[in-house]
């Protein structure tokens, strides 16, 4: 790719408020948030949370029922009263099935988004031809995208929505139809790209690890309510709900009962009795001894250590799997627990008695009210979840 200068056009943006209803679903529920300038956002959440009519909302194709949406001073929406309409909102939008003309050329797909400028055909070419290198496909730009990949495909989307240089970016699970390996190369160049350009950027995804990959700022939705809003180690390491939480990947989660807690630096650190163990972990407040608390576990929180260490809890291998840089685990606990996503840098063979090692600063304590509503959101039967 060749190197251009960054442009500053991004401006905040500014949603509040913001509620749509289908009948008696709620899809948005008083939604509120502010991106800053050139910043990329990340909305996470699954199938059904809202992130999608939220998109749909900020670019226009769907109308809230009440709140606003303004980028930087101008109101793009407010309710029912103020509207503007997508074309006219300085906006680019790039689809999950890349929404390419299929009788156009790559070169004329990009040059489409510059239709309104008042450029004439070879000034509209030379810009078109200029963004198509700059996402490395200056080689395809006679080719239609039938004649293209999907990660090509892709690109020239991509392409196609930086050319006109708006000041908002708006992307719509862009790499949910790509394989793996192709999926990270893109990631890539998607956040690479958008950084440079200095838009305000909106990025949806179900994909957690993608949502960490990608954002400034993450906010994680569920039944269309913005339950955090934060940047990615925030919300990783001091999730506000359960919900969040469980969404952000866990390995497992474990009950116990407080023994001690204390301050280590800036981190309260509990002590926990599970089974014929005792665990180290993190917590948000204090908790009194004697009070059942949920663990919730981070797989990058545990490693293993042999029987005879006296450290961690006792477990035993139920399954290994080669991850090139290592091996992952599956670890069955004294009480039942499975933990998967266990690293370890050699394989542990399967039924080995082995200890799990947890480091506190990958674990959280949930006491009381908040421990309860957990149980209550876990299907019967599951104690484990891999990611």
């Amino acid at each position: 790719m060749t190197a251009t200068p960054p442009q500053d056009q991004g401006v905040d943006l500014h949603v509040e408020a913001l509620t749509r209803t289908f009948g008696t679903t709620t899809a948005l529920d008083r939604v509120t948030f502010t991106v800053p300038a050139g910043r990329f956002l990340v909305l996470l959440g699954p199938s059904g949370s809202g992130k999608s009519t939220l998109l749909r909302c900020l670019a226009g194709i769907d109308r809230a029922d009440i709140g606003t949406i303004r980028l930087g001073e101008r109101v793009l929406a407010g309710g029912r009263t103020a509207f503007v309409p997508p074309e006219r909102r300085d906006l680019a939008m790039v689809f999950q099935d890349y929404a390419l003309w299929p009788h156009m050329t790559a070169l004329a797909n990009v040059g489409f988004a510059l239709r309104r400028r008042s450029l004439g055909a070879a000034e509209t070419r030379r810009r078109a031809a200029a963004m198509l290198e700059r996402v490395g496909l200056a080689d395809r730009s006679g080719h239609y995208p039938h004649q293209m990949s999907g990660g090509q495909q892709q690109r020239v989307a991509l392409a196609r929505a930086l050319v006109g240089a708006p000041r908002l970016l708006l992307f719509d699970e862009p790499l949910s139809n790509l394989d793996a390996d192709l999926r990270e190369r893109l990631r890539v160049e998607i956040a690479s790209l958008a950084r440079e350009a200095g838009a305000t950027a909106v990025y949806i995804t179900h994909d957690q690890s993608e949502a960490l990959a990608l954002a400034d700022e993450i906010g994680v939705m569920h039944n269309g309510a913005l339950l955090q809003y934060g940047s990615p180690q925030d919300i990783y390491r001091r999730p506000a709900s359960p919900l969040v939480a469980r969404f952000t990947g866990m390995a497992a989660e474990m009950t116990g009962v407080v023994e001690t807690h204390e301050h280590a630096g800036d981190q309260l650190i509990v002590r926990v009795r599970v089974a014929d163990g005792l665990l180290s972990v993190s917590a948000s407040e204090p908790i009194l001894p004697g009070t059942p608390v949920t663990i919730l576990i981070r797989p990058a929180a545990t490693s293993l250590a042999p029987r005879g260490s006296g450290q961690g809890i006792p477990g035993i291998i139920r399954d290994t799997a080669y991850r090139g840089n290592g091996y992952d685990h599956v670890v069955e606990t004294a009480h039942g627990v499975r933990l998967a996503g266990v690293h370890d840098p050699r394989a542990w063979p399967r039924e080995d008695h082995v200890r799990l090692i947890v480091d506190p600063a990958g674990c959280l304590a949930l006491p009381g009210e908040a421990a309860k509503l957990l149980s209550a959101m876990r299907p019967a039967g599951i104690r484990s979840s891999a990611h």
